[in-house]
């Protein structure tokens, strides 16, 4: 079946031309996905103005069918939700089923992954079909990588730099909003993200441990120099002055794809204390959280009550250890996630759904 797709606010909106213009008219028409509302007034000029109000006149029976049908099959995904993968709408019951496990805790400890800033815009590594490792040949920096190789370290941060003004714009989305309303409501005692993109803070979280550190700060791994990478932005700006490379994708780890021609001609500074190198003050693949941090997040993890993880396979060990941790402790752990987790043996509940969608749901009592 043919469909006419047309831009309204950055939502990508697709109609069946099967539907008759005129069964909308009085309606507002909203996104499933991320549930923007649009008056239908406006959609009805977009139609006029692209002359594409040539539907059929066997058309469904009345307007609820037509508002029923924008749904999976007719709504292709809106811009801010490009990374988030396919999956079926949440059921009510899940949803009982979550509001209850929160009612019960008074201490809920959070692990958030990269499932939740998927919806701000920031592809992860392993969502079916949208991540990285499903759409690119290319793999993340190893960490030995970084450290023996100056070409590495050179390739990097040149595409590092081109991706900063477009990962640093990030907005935190729904999910961080509502963790930070809960935390003002005294229900979450302590956040514990593996994302570096600092969206938990942006969004007004307090009590939060970035396990994997921040890609909004750099470090030489010589001595004790560090820099905003804000400020470091600036350095490599002055000393790159003809770069001009631009690229409209980006990786979960804020870089972007270049061509060897701009790799080779940028110039990457040294620390101007020790001469050493400089690094983003994250855990690269192949190296290890701090023992000093995972100490404090067990500790965090013995004063709550209950573990919920967002937005996370747990495929990783360096955030599954919270969840064996959690079980020693026989904490009650739930889960919000798209696709399985490596803790599912652990849950009480999956709830297997986008988390912008399911914990707004979630009332505070």
């Amino acid at each position: 079946m043919s469909a006419i797709t047309i831009k309204i606010s950055n939502h990508c909106v697709s109609f069946p031309n099967m539907f008759l213009l005129k069964q909308i008219q009085y309606h507002k028409v909203f996104c499933k996905l991320c549930h923007h509302r649009y008056c239908t007034t406006y959609v009805n000029k977009l139609f006029s103005s692209n002359n594409s109000n040539q539907f059929s006149r066997d058309a469904a029976s009345n307007r609820h069918d037509f508002i029923n049908n924008i749904s999976y099959s007719t709504l292709k995904y809106c811009s801010n939700l490009a990374f988030v993968p396919r999956h079926e709408p949440c059921s009510n019951r899940h949803i009982e089923d979550l509001q209850e496990f929160v009612d019960n805790s008074k201490k809920l400890f959070v692990l958030t992954g990269a499932g939740i800033s998927t919806e701000s815009g920031i592809p992860d590594y392993r969502s079916e079909g949208v991540g990285l490792y499903a759409t690119s040949t290319k793999r993340p920096v190893q960490i030995k990588e970084f450290i023996s190789n100056a070409s590495v370290r050179q390739s990097y941060w040149a595409r590092n730099y081109v991706g900063w003004s477009r990962f640093s714009s990030f907005k935190p989305n729904i999910t961080h909003i509502t963790l930070a309303q809960w935390e003002q409501h005294g229900k979450v005692s302590h956040i514990v993200t593996q994302n570096v993109d600092t969206l938990h803070q942006k969004a007004g979280s307090i009590n939060v441990t970035e396990l994997h550190g921040s890609l909004h700060d750099v470090r030489c791994m010589q001595c004790q120099y560090s820099i905003s990478r804000t400020q470091f932005h600036h350095t490599l700006s002055s000393l790159n002055p003809r770069m001009a490379a631009q690229s409209q994708d980006i990786r979960p780890d804020g870089d972007v794809e270049l061509v060897q021609d701009d790799v080779s001609r940028f110039v990457v500074p040294c620390c101007p204390s020790c001469g050493g190198f400089l690094k983003p003050h994250v855990v690269f693949f192949g190296d290890n959280v701090p023992r000093a941090r995972v100490e404090a997040v067990k500790e965090q993890l013995r004063q709550s009550d209950a573990l919920l993880a967002l937005g996370s396979s747990l495929q990783v060990y360096s955030a599954y250890r919270f969840i064996l941790y959690a079980a020693e402790l026989k904490l009650p752990m739930a889960a919000v996630n798209i696709g399985l987790t490596r803790a599912d043996a652990h849950l009480s509940l999956r709830v297997p759904a986008r988390c912008g969608h399911v914990l707004p749901l979630i009332t505070l009592r």
